[in-house]
């Protein structure tokens, strides 16, 4: 039984200290695994240790950061809890990244070093390549992870740490293309690990991650389970058919996945073949899940099934306990006990329940801020006529009379067509419906006559013979006159973020370069 005290009362207390009471506690438990390797709570624990001190060794000073890119592995998280240990700020960098906006994540965190892998190989900048990278898994000149731990047996100096303490900086472009710098303190990280024992985490729970250790959607379970002692399996790259044979192996108690990746193995056929079990619950956060996929997952995998709807700045979250709630499968839940969520207009100001608006939210797990952007700081929030702060989610949305929210879209994808707002994510629910549809995005793009117009892409059934002409006919002759399709390009994979967001301005530039 887990010793660990999560009221809203309990006192402080950091992920590095806890992983050292379980350590103490039950030192031969797992608490980390991937393909490769495996790691007990002590074992864990004296990593963390030598990372702390080399880390101190080198001069990196609390409150200062390093950089991470690489797959998700035992050392890289054994890494990212060291660094917290010596009160140094992670900045998790995504393998997405190209050259030149990892050099520039690097630059705005002021990493004093930057972690990463074989997968990362091609992005260093080239003044980093032989001096200030560290290789997790040897795969090149530098130098070795291995050789750049302090010794054995390496206790590192205490460093002090507050709720106010900067703990990361995770870089997101959301799917706007710039990357912001959102830094989150030790005390939001323990407001997660403090709201775990809701959900069932303990020392005989393991949590299987297929997303990774550089996103938020990860790290929002990540913690709590190392928190409560359980034991984290991490795939450094997502496959359903691996997946299952993980989860059914590991006996699985709990899991974070985005929709694609719950679509994906839902639609194996043998996937009524594993034994599930054991799952006492399943998350989905970051992107739209529909109604019928949630439904499909309550129907065929055992276990609760709970979505978060929120942002990686934090500020307020709505859950929706989807197998407490199977009438409101197609909201994201009410706000939880700790966040107050409102709709504002266009102007900023509040609207009353029943309209239509913007999503803003407060919470104790709010970002400090962008990381040295105080403008883009300053944009991000917006306070109430009492000075309360909270911060804008840009997206769009309708609270129910039972508290409920219906999410409508992006307020930056909505379409502004003859002077009528259209959301996109209305459109995409009719065009489901067409038995050929597997997967959809409509997005807007320029129209002399109307000022924008929605064009969409689909990714076809296979062994459906429909052509695009069909299906947009099919679609056009059910909608409003303001809502008709302009053009529907076939695609075979949508393109999307590395926690399934599509990135609507890939297609809005492919729906130019297909239409010249």
């Amino acid at each position: 039984m887990t010793h660990l005290t999560t009221s809203p009362e309990a006192p402080f207390r950091t992920v590095a200290a806890l992983v050292r009471e379980h350590a103490q506690r039950q030192p031969q438990r797992p608490a980390l695994r991937d393909d490769q390797h495996g790691l007990s709570y002590a074992q864990l624990d004296a990593l963390m240790d030598r990372v702390a001190a080399a880390l101190q060794r080198d001069g990196v000073l609390p409150g200062e950061s390093i950089a991470i890119c690489a797959h998700s592995s035992v050392h890289y998280a054994a890494l990212f809890l060291g660094a917290l240990r010596a009160g140094v700020v992670v900045a998790p960098l995504a393998l997405s990244a190209n050259r030149e906006s990892l050099a520039s994540m690097l630059h705005d965190a002021g990493a004093q070093w930057l972690f990463l892998d074989s997968a990362a190989q091609g992005l260093v900048p080239p003044s980093l390549a032989t001096t200030r990278c560290v290789w997790l898994d040897g795969a090149s000149e530098g130098i070795r992870f291995e050789d750049w731990l302090a010794a054995e047996g390496a206790q590192p100096q205490p460093v002090a740490l507050s709720p106010e303490s900067p703990f990361n900086i995770i870089y997101s472009s959301g799917t706007t293309g710039t990357p912001k710098g959102i830094v989150q303190s030790h005390g939001m990280r323990w407001a997660h690990v403090q709201r775990g024992s809701t959900y069932g985490y303990s020392p005989e729970g393991t949590t299987l991650l297929a997303t990774p250790l550089y996103s938020n959607t990860t790290l929002v379970v990540f913690f709590p389970t190392l928190g409560f002692g359980g034991c984290v399996q991490l795939m450094p790259k997502f496959d359903a058919a691996h997946y299952l044979q993980l989860a059914e192996q590991h006996r699985a108690t709990h899991t974070m996945l985005v929709p694609v990746q719950y679509q994906r193995i839902m639609a194996l056929s043998q996937f009524g073949a594993h034994d599930l079990s054991a799952f006492r619950f399943k998350f989905c956060t970051s992107a739209p899940f529909s109604a019928a996929l949630k439904a499909d997952v309550l129907a065929r995998w055992p276990g609760g099934l709970v979505e978060f709807y929120g942002m990686t700045e934090g500020g307020g979250t709505c859950i929706l306990v989807a197998h407490k709630h199977p009438d409101k499968l197609h909201t994201v839940g009410r706000p939880a006990a700790t966040s107050d969520m409102r709709l504002i207009d266009e102007a900023g100001l509040e609207l009353p329940p029943g309209a239509v608006g913007e999503v803003v939210g407060h919470s104790p797990s709010m970002m400090t801020g962008y990381h040295r952007q105080p403008g883009l700081t300053r944009e991000a929030e917006w306070f109430d006529a009492t000075g309360k702060r909270f911060i804008r989610t840009g997206d769009v949305g309708r609270f129910d009379a039972e508290g409920f929210l219906t999410l409508l879209d992006r307020r930056k994808d909505m379409i502004i067509s003859g002077g009528f707002n259209i959301y996109p994510s209305d459109l995409e629910a009719v065009l489901r419906q067409h038995p050929a549809v597997e997967d959809v995005a409509v997005t807007g793009v320029p129209s002399e006559q109307w000022g924008e117009t929605p064009v969409a892409f689909v990714r076809r059934r296979s062994g459906a013979g429909d052509e695009a002409a069909q299906i947009m006919a099919w679609y056009n002759a059910r909608a409003g006159k303001t809502q008709r399709l302009a053009a529907l390009h076939f695609i075979d994979e949508l393109p999307r973020s590395a926690i399934g967001k599509v990135l609507k301005r890939e297609l809005r530039t492919l729906h130019l370069n297909l239409s010249t």
